[in-house]
């Protein structure tokens, strides 16, 4: 087995080379700091001199401060919110979007739904803040002149929160409707074409083909957006303020706080250690509950 192993491989040498830049980028990369975060979570990290082994004294840290749990809340509502309200709009989007037959004016919705995730959170938020600005933002403008505001959006908690949820929402929204459309282009046409001979109606095709056939792609969809779920930081990172900062902080922007600016490196690696084991355990739960990779 060994050396039909070895013959494989001599035969296809050409594409294992290829692999070997692609193989050290991850190994330098990922795999070793992920390695140099687990070790630093079990030290007393200096920058300079030893690092003596303290064992679970940084986890313990972090399980017994409230401000953790704290930020562990607010990711949980915020991440949460995002995976629930940001599921259905991108297979509506998706489904519009196959509807239309003016081909020029399909591509330039496509165009414009996709066009935010393009841009990265700096754009995106630096636009943000101006239109919702209490002092002649855009919605406050608009709010104006039925005499209702003004509205200060971002230093108000409950819209803070609102907005960390809806936002990504609407960022990410073309980016999920893009791999509805390609997964909607694979369906065999001749299922639409025997459903129409039968007498169904374009909205009967939809419910009894399409939405059925996308439901693999609706759980792949849904993995990866579990896989986020615990690693929110940009749009906080950028949208935030020293107002509602305490209500909005998530798990990794108080990683940043802790590991970067207050340069306690252990209790910071400590943290992503549990982040990243609770996002293996939540992605086992969904994969099972989903029964993702099964046949259908």
């Amino acid at each position: 087995m060994f050396g039909s192993t070895l013959r494989q491989m001599k035969i296809h040498s050409t594409l294992y080379l290829m692999m070997i830049p692609v193989i050290a980028y991850f190994a330098v990369f990922v795999y070793y700091p992920l390695y140099e975060g687990v070790v630093a979570s079990f030290q007393e990290f200096n920058l300079l001199g030893a690092r003596p082994y303290i064992g679970w004294e940084n986890y313990t840290t972090a399980w017994n401060d409230p401000p953790f749990w704290q930020v562990v809340r607010n990711t949980l509502l915020i991440g949460g919110g995002t995976l629930i309200v940001g599921f259905l709009p991108p297979v509506i989007v998706a489904l519009s979007l196959n509807e239309l037959r003016l081909i020029l004016f399909k591509k330039f919705t496509q165009t414009v739904v996709y066009l935010p995730h393009l841009f990265s959170w700096v754009v995106i938020g630096g636009i943000w803040i101006y239109v919702l600005s209490p002092r002649g933002g855009l919605v406050n403008e608009f709010l104006a002149l039925i005499d209702v505001g003004p509205v200060r959006f971002l230093t108000d908690t409950t819209w803070a929160r609102v907005l960390m949820i809806v936002l990504p929402v609407w960022n990410d929204m073309g980016f999920a409707a893009i791999i509805y459309l390609a997964s909607i282009a694979s369906i065999s046409p001749t299922l639409y074409e025997a459903a129409r001979i039968d007498g169904a109606s374009r909205f009967q095709q939809i419910y009894q083909i399409t939405i059925p056939l996308l439901v693999p792609t609706m759980k792949v969809v849904l993995m990866l957006n579990v896989l986020g779920l615990l690693r929110i930081f940009d749009q906080i990172y950028v949208m935030r303020n020293g107002v509602v900062q305490r209500h909005i902080d998530v798990i990794m922007t108080y990683v940043y706080d802790t590991g970067i600016q207050q340069y306690e490196v252990g209790y910071a690696s400590a943290i992503s250690v549990m982040v990243l084991v609770a996002t293996l355990v939540l992605t086992a739960i969904v994969w099972r509950v989903t029964g993702f990779g099964r046949e259908n």
